[in-house]
């Protein structure tokens, strides 16, 4: 759930997007949209980057905060936030922990497919339980991450959703006993 960043601070944590490669005619708009830079100049610069980092230790930091911090006027960080969201750089959102809001069951699932993993991947990616996809290199043609209300409804997404793609040949599930640590704090480079 992304949240819209207010004007005395933002709710949820930023955390940096990762997914499909980016073409040179889309990096050169993000570039424009995060900064005004050419193709030439980096994509963040210090300050963007700073403004980052201040935004993953606290996503409700505020404005005046952070421009105290980097050294930038109240407005000028609210329109620099504006654009690294606009750009899908960064998102501000809630994370919980589900098992502290009511599921009562959370996993990770390794599946081995046939074929093309990217399309399965995405038919994956369309249910609600799913909060994480990755295309791996490894035993595993795919890692899944899920919540479920309880054990029935993980074993309802296993067998009647998962297992149910032509594609998938094999699962494994990993039940997650206790959250030891989650962060989002890895900052930019």
């Amino acid at each position: 759930m992304a949240a819209d960043v207010g004007g005395s601070g933002a709710s949820g944590v930023a955390g940096s997007r990762v997914g499909r490669p980016v073409g040179e005619e889309e990096a050169v708009q993000m570039r424009r949209a995060v900064g005004g830079r050419t193709s030439s100049e980096p994509l963040l610069d210090d300050v963007n980057k700073a403004i980052i980092e201040q935004l993953q230790q606290d996503g409700r930091r505020s404005y005046a905060a952070m421009a105290a911090a980097v050294g930038l006027s109240e407005a000028a960080v609210r329109q620099r936030v504006q654009r690294l969201l606009d750009a899908g750089i960064m998102q501000i959102v809630a994370v919980t922990d589900p098992l502290r809001v009511g599921f009562k069951r959370q996993a990770m699932i390794g599946v081995r497919v046939t074929g093309d993993t990217r399309v399965v991947a995405e038919a994956l990616s369309a249910l609600p339980e799913v909060d994480y996809v990755v295309i791996t290199a490894g035993s595993f043609d795919l890692l899944l991450e899920i919540v479920a209300e309880d054990d029935e409804h993980l074993i309802s997404l296993v067998n009647d959703h998962i297992r149910t793609l032509p594609q998938v040949r094999e699962t494994e599930t990993f039940v997650y006993l206790r959250l030891v640590k989650q962060t989002y704090a890895w900052g930019v480079r």
